[in-house]
């Protein structure tokens, strides 16, 4: 997109502070930080928001996130780590095309993340629950369907059963993570 910043960035037309690439993602530095080490994850693809955003750019996306998040706990000492993807305007999406920030934070830092909570009773918990439930299935129905049933449920989730462990290599985990198609 012509008049987007992130995709002058990606471009190379406008200079940044590079920290990681991938096939499909930039990271840099924020010119803003909430903290130093404030990066950026910026799909190469342009996409306004996550609605629209392509899965494999959003996978890719997600997996440097943690890459990050894990560099600045190593590299600068965080004591924990934010990672935030806002959609639209008044979500506080400054920037239209999508994109993470991951900030390191730290127990004093003065960064101020949050939201002001409501209290929730247990009807609007259990009604909104039903309005954005994908599948409501009743429990009652849901049970005599599994007694009934000999064979084992269809699901569209595939379990993996070789996770690489923590001490396996960036790329090792980047390739795992890639091998099957979703």
């Amino acid at each position: 997109m012509p008049d987007c910043v992130f995709c002058k960035i990606v471009e190379g037309t406008i200079p940044s502070h590079k920290v990681y690439e991938t096939e499909f993602t930039l990271v840099i530095l924020d010119i803003n930080p909430a903290n130093p080490g404030h990066c950026l994850v910026i799909p190469k693809k342009h996409f306004e928001t996550i609605y629209d955003a392509d899965n494999t750019y959003l996978e890719d996306a997600i997996i440097t996130c943690k890459i990050i998040a894990a560099r600045l706990k190593e590299k600068l000492d965080a004591e924990g780590v934010n990672i935030i993807q806002n959609n639209e305007q008044a979500a506080g999406q400054l920037v239209k095309h999508m994109y993470f920030h991951v900030i390191p934070r730290y127990k004093d830092d003065k960064v101020v993340i949050g939201y002001n909570k409501k209290e929730a009773t247990e009807a609007d918990l259990r009604d909104m629950a039903e309005k954005l439930s994908i599948a409501t299935v009743p429990k009652e129905e849901a049970e005599e369907t599994t007694e009934k049933s000999e064979e084992e449920p269809k699901t569209d989730i595939e379990f993996v059963e070789d996770v690489p462990d923590e001490e396996e290599s960036e790329e090792k985990l980047r390739k795992w993570a890639f091998e099957e198609e979703y």
